[in-house]
């Protein structure tokens, strides 16, 4: 059920991507009617939300079984008293998953309006309220306690200030103003705190503001899944090549029971900053975070014994994540894609290089686990042939969990080892609505299953490296 055009792509973006899902062996597979309808369906998914919330446990301070009657309490305090389910997966047991309640097309619009952000806007989609620093525009009498309709300027056209907006806009759903037009545009500079409590969102999904902070982390299903598959043991030593915000390293650290060293890098200060606040928030002591360029980790000569941060030596970690950066076209919900055809490509060769830097840190044995959060096939099966080709001492794994789908046809991969590959792809499911009597409708499995594909597009590759060679 389609609530949102499809996500719109600059025309170059477009006809690269048109390519990528037109591409030979995928149509000699699927035919061209199949391969089309997928694309398609892609296309309108990826505009739209997941149909589920999903928040980690910090198996560290607490059960989940705690955390989900506290939780359950939460939503129903949230929600008045309307009974949604929290439901725990069967494959990953450190997660709690939350059904969203929409598209509710029955919300009367009102007169008074605020335009936010894109960035603003796609979280208020997935359960956030609206923060001033978000908000561009807002009627002209706007006063605290006015009940408003919130849009989204997808396009980024509406200027700072502005009192009116006749372009390109979205609803996203009604909310009341904690603050007047003059103090959102204060003239003593920008406010950071609540801008409109949301109160009837298009999409019903819980806030997670300050909800149990160092019990819960919100993350994306996939997201989860990749530190499962890397699957680091009690006192092993583990690099996150690119950790910011640091959501996989203290899923990591917790997975080893805070026992042994995870080292997490990210080449933005700030971004480090964000890990550290993340690591003392969960109550983590196993991680140290460091301000260092992933490309150039490989130490090329003998370090001092008690140099702890990077660069390192060849062959130093037991495991290592390189969760890339990337395109993020498997982003959700996203209506319009801003990157240029020069950024898309960008991020190939830099992948490249982060990765042949990860094959020399890792121990002959240990394993490396590659993911990204887009959907191209240069950034994900393509870099699986040309990493087999590059590095001879690598081996493809099996994935468990595989909760997602086989690799995608196009890169010149056997069947055999797209197999070994995890793609999630949002087009395989249909585009539905949920409201609160058809969630009635649904098994538990059902719902399990629903939610293992209705999620962003994502992928992961697991290597084991057989020698040193």
């Amino acid at each position: 059920m389609s609530c949102f055009p499809k996500i719109f792509f600059q025309r170059e973006v477009e006809e690269y991507l048109t390519k990528v899902f037109r591409n030979n062996e995928l149509i000699t597979a699927l035919g061209t009617q199949e391969a089309e309808s997928k694309y398609q369906s892609l296309l309108s998914h990826l505009s739209h939300p997941p149909a589920f919330s999903t928040v980690r446990v910090n198996t560290h301070l607490a059960s989940v079984k705690h955390v989900k009657k506290l939780l359950f309490e939460e939503i129903q305090k949230q929600f008045k008293g309307l009974c949604v389910p929290v439901l725990e997966h069967p494959k990953l047991q450190d997660i709690l998953i939350i059904p969203v309640i929409g598209p509710r097309r029955d919300l009367k619009k009102h007169t008074s309006e605020v335009i936010v952000g894109a960035q603003c806007g796609y979280a208020v989609l997935r359960g956030a309220h609206v923060y001033v620093p978000g908000i561009i525009s807002t009627s002209k009498f706007l006063k605290a306690g006015d009940l408003v309709s919130v849009y989204s300027d997808i396009e980024g056209k509406c200027k700072k200030g502005a009192k009116e907006f006749e372009g390109v806009k979205v609803f996203l759903g009604n909310g009341i103003s904690e603050l007047s037009r003059s103090e959102i545009f204060s003239s003593s500079g920008p406010l950071n705190g609540m801008g409109i409590r949301m109160i009837e969102p298009v999409y019903l999904s819980p806030s997670f503001d300050n909800v149990l902070p160092s019990q819960l982390f919100l993350q994306n299903l996939p997201s989860v899944v990749v530190s499962h598959i890397l699957n680091p043991q009690p006192g092993e030593r583990i690099l996150d090549m690119c950790a910011a915000p640091g959501g996989k390293t203290t899923h990591l650290a917790a997975l080893m029971h805070d026992q042994g060293e995870v080292i997490a890098m990210d080449k933005i200060a700030n971004k480090v900053k964000k890990i550290k606040q993340n690591t003392e928030l969960l109550q983590l002591n196993c991680i140290k975070a460091f301000c260092y360029d992933g490309t150039k980790a490989l130490s090329v000569e003998k370090r001092e014994d008690e140099q702890e941060g990077p660069p390192f030596l060849p062959e130093s970690f037991d495991r290592i994540l390189l969760d890339a950066p990337c395109s993020g076209m498997g982003q959700r919900p996203n209506m319009a894609y801003a990157s240029t055809l020069k950024e898309v490509t960008s991020y190939k060769p830099l992948q490249r290089k982060l990765f042949t830097v990860a094959v020399k840190l890792l121990k002959p044995g240990g394993v490396l686990v590659y993911s990204t959060c887009t959907i191209t096939l240069s950034e994900n099966e393509e870099q699986v042939a040309w990493a087999l080709k590059t590095f001879p001492c690598l081996r493809l794994q099996p994935q468990e969990p595989h909760i997602g789908g086989e690799g995608m046809r196009g890169a010149g991969l056997p069947l055999d080892q797209l197999k070994l590959l995890q793609r999630f792809d949002p087009s395989a499911v249909t585009l539905q609505g949920m409201d609160i009597n058809s969630l009635q409708d649904f098994t538990e499995d059902d719902l399990i299953l629903l939610a293992n594909k209705d999620c962003i597009g994502f992928f992961i590759a697991k290597f084991i490296k057989l020698n040193s060679k």
